[in-house]
């Protein structure tokens, strides 16, 4: 099995729960970059950091690059040519740390549909605000890099995903972000043999998201 990884706190806690049951075996990350920016598409966690979460995490990254501007068709044979390879080097599963929108899991499903891979989603349908703790009760550290100033306020770029910030966030916001209002980048967790050293560098906005560049201290580079 692979897992789905953003370089956010879903996917890194998908990936502690999976390590979790004997059964299962996880063997590689797969994640999209963007070509033009080395980023993490949406998250824009820095291709560099994102290696070095694969490295703490001790599993082989398979980086999927995309074009940018990217289209649906070209996202989706990318996705494809990915999946024929996952599929002849023995992957059977592919998990994905999606919580409750609907729409997307039906998205992956269709995408996986007939190709020998089985979508998992192992956080599936938990309430966000108890996993949204026991994340951070479990050791998981992550910092918000971006959100989207339509839904929420600016300030909170930067964060630490804590419990002050699950305080402070309107009561109108899914602890877990996972309308799209922030995305995070993991630096620490049971998921990795070591944390990563990280600290909040420039803020900027583009493409209607308030963004903050995740730094690696000079030892991770």
């Amino acid at each position: 099995m692979v897992v789905s990884w953003s370089s956010g706190k879903d996917s890194a806690w998908t990936l502690h729960r999976l390590r979790q049951q004997n059964d299962i075996e996880v063997v590689g990350l797969i994640t999209t970059v963007n070509q033009a920016f080395d980023r993490v598409a949406m998250h824009s966690t820095r291709a560099a950091l994102l290696e070095a979460q694969a490295s703490a995490a001790g599993l082989p990254l398979r980086k999927i690059a995309l074009p940018w501007p990217c289209s649906n068709e070209q996202y989706e044979s990318c996705m494809r040519e990915c999946v024929l390879a996952m599929k002849a080097e023995g992957v059977q599963a592919v998990a994905f740390g999606d919580l409750f929108l609907e729409d997307i899991r039906q998205y992956r499903e269709k995408q996986l549909a007939g190709t020998g891979l089985e979508p998992l989603f192992p956080l599936w349908l938990e309430p966000t605000d108890r996993l949204a703790r026991e994340m951070i009760e479990g050791g998981l550290k992550a910092k918000l890099i971006c959100l989207d100033p339509k839904k929420l306020d600016p300030k909170f770029v930067g964060r630490e995903f804590d419990d002050p910030l699950l305080r402070e966030l309107p009561a109108a916001i899914d602890p877990c972000g996972e309308n799209g209002e922030f995305h995070t980048c993991v630096y620490a967790g049971p998921m990795f043999s070591k944390p990563l050293s990280i600290a909040a560098g420039a803020v900027v906005e583009r493409d209607e998201f308030v963004y903050c560049d995740a730094v690696m201290d000079a030892a991770h580079k």
